[in-house]
């Protein structure tokens, strides 16, 4: 009798465990389905929030100012409330100037968000160290990589890059994010942006495994 409780319990343990494991790929694919469709994602982002952000080196809290930079805070609010950076890798960190990140690890995700593009914001704020901007590849091209910046980056201002948050704890984790690999390739021996986009985690974890990431972004208060 005492054999067949232990059965039974043991049994009962791993069909829990395994409708739980279940449950998380179920939520794990409807999440992505609804990443997948970029202008089902368009709320308004509260005047100012919080994100924080959890990453493999510590904890980061970004302070968003919407009237900063409002059509970039409402992208950012987001894709952080639907999380997008969960398991996004920094792939470009150059030591004094910025540490970048924002391409998805699912190449379906990150192939919708590529033609999602928003608009430019006036530049009300400057580049300076810990503030957070969108990066771009010219004009109106901003979609989901954004960029800290490490030092005074006033130049980066003319060219429209628009802050709309900051780093207000957490700015002694930025600087020990992990720069190994420069500036990437084809000038450095870092990430292939090309395929980061096409191959995504898959690629990073195999040719750059000592990129830092963020485990899980939220929507703080």
């Amino acid at each position: 009798m005492r054999l067949q409780t232990l059965f039974t319990g043991v049994a009962a343990a791993a069909l829990a465990v395994m409708v739980t494991v279940g449950l998380a790929a179920q939520a794990d694919l409807a999440k992505v389905a609804k990443l997948q469709k970029p202008a089902e994602l368009n709320e308004q982002a509260p005047a100012t929030f919080r994100a924080n952000l959890d990453t493999s080196k510590g904890a980061i809290v970004i302070t968003v100012h919407r009237d900063w930079a409002p059509v970039g805070a409402d992208r950012f609010y987001n894709l952080v409330k639907n999380g997008f950076y969960d398991d996004v890798r920094f792939f470009r960190v150059i030591p004094g100037f910025m540490a970048q990140f924002g391409i998805h690890g699912n190449p379906a995700v990150a192939a919708a968000w590529r033609p999602a593009q928003i608009k430019d914001d006036p530049v009300k704020q400057t580049n300076k160290r810990g503030y957070v901007t969108f990066a771009t590849a010219g004009p109106n091209t901003r979609t989901t990589q954004l960029f800290i910046n490490f030092g005074d980056n006033a130049g980066l201002d003319k060219q429209g890059f628009a802050p709309f948050g900051e780093v207000t704890a957490g700015m002694d984790i930025v600087d020990k994010i992990y720069s190994g690999y420069g500036e990437g390739a084809p000038r450095g021996k870092g990430p292939d942006q090309g395929r980061t986009q096409s191959e995504g985690n898959a690629y990073l974890t195999k040719e750059f495994p000592r990129l830092d990431y963020i485990k899980s972004a939220t929507i703080g208060k």
